[in-house]
């Protein structure tokens, strides 16, 4: 049974990502999902499953479309006074986020919490294109640490990038807390959040505005 489990996944996450496997086709991945399902003892020719293999491959396209380069979302920046206004105190986001642990294949889902202070001669962020980032990030198999690092990172490189602005923001940072399905519907079965936080620029190494950022975090959980 680990066998026909470890095919469908190799063959379906290779393809997704480009690797060398061969192409597969919709019909190959639905069979698969059906070796899945008789892997653990269901019958997929019952009722209830008989367009289960079509859902889930559909499903598969739609929530890990991240191993996919062409969704990366391309980030809009303006140039920090473009409407007359400089700009130089904290900005934020947060939203949801869904995702899917790595070690298990279950989806951990939280809250993100985004903010940055731009250069007063930097470049300003189209901000609902974070909101991108972060589900581009997500929508592939993750652990915590790694998808706050990649979503900060692409943001922090993007304002960065000398061939789009020579002036880098004050200070970036990003907290995510979220429940994770492998702990509290398997194993210990215990509710709680994990919590993953990366700092840049003054939220690292200047406290007060380190805790700026921090009281606005906390009076939003």
């Amino acid at each position: 049974m680990d066998i026909i489990l470890h095919q469908i996944l190799w063959n379906y996450f290779g393809q997704m990502m480009g690797g060398n496997k061969m192409s597969i086709t919709k019909e190959r991945k639905e069979l698969l999902v059906k070796q899945l399902l008789v892997m653990i003892n269901e019958n997929p020719d019952r009722e209830g499953l008989v367009g289960t293999p079509d859902r889930v491959v559909r499903m598969w396209d739609e929530i890990f479309k991240g191993y996919k380069k062409e969704n990366e979302p391309k980030v809009t920046v303006f140039n920090n006074g473009h409407d007359g206004i400089i700009y130089d105190e904290m900005i934020t986001d947060s939203g949801d986020f869904y995702s899917h642990c790595e070690h298990h294949m279950v989806p951990f889902y939280g809250k993100y919490f985004f903010s940055y202070i731009p250069h007063p001669k930097g470049k300003l962020l189209g901000l609902s294109k974070v909101a991108r980032v972060v589900d581009y990030f997500s929508a592939k198999l993750q652990v915590q640490e790694r998808l706050t690092h990649e979503i900060i990172n692409y943001l922090w490189s993007t304002l960065c990038d000398k061939t789009v602005c020579k002036y880098p923001p004050i200070a970036m940072g990003l907290r995510m807390e979220a429940e994770h399905l492998c702990k509290t519907m398997r194993g210990v079965k215990k509710k709680g959040k994990m919590t993953t936080t990366q700092l840049f620029g003054e939220f690292k190494t200047h406290d007060i505005t380190r805790q700026e950022f921090l009281n606005w975090v906390n009076k939003n959980v």
